[in-house]
């Protein structure tokens, strides 16, 4: 299950305890995961509160979901 803002979308890392957004104190909802893709990603970086930042590309810049 992956855990979500339901304000401010940020993903949480699952070994996160938080019972609310620690970047806008909204309330979290349990999803379940996208499934994976076969190509092999590298690990999600996740920051000092516990939000899994977005992917970067190998060139440079931020891969956004469209």
């Amino acid at each position: 299950m992956e855990r979500m803002c339901t304000h401010c979308h940020a993903a949480l890392a699952s070994d996160t305890k938080a019972d609310w957004c620690p970047a806008c104190g909204g309330a979290l909802v349990e999803r379940a995961e996208l499934p994976s893709s076969t190509a092999k990603a590298a690990p999600a970086e996740v920051d000092h509160r516990g939000i899994v930042l977005p992917r970067r590309h190998a060139v440079g810049g931020i891969i956004t979901p469209q």
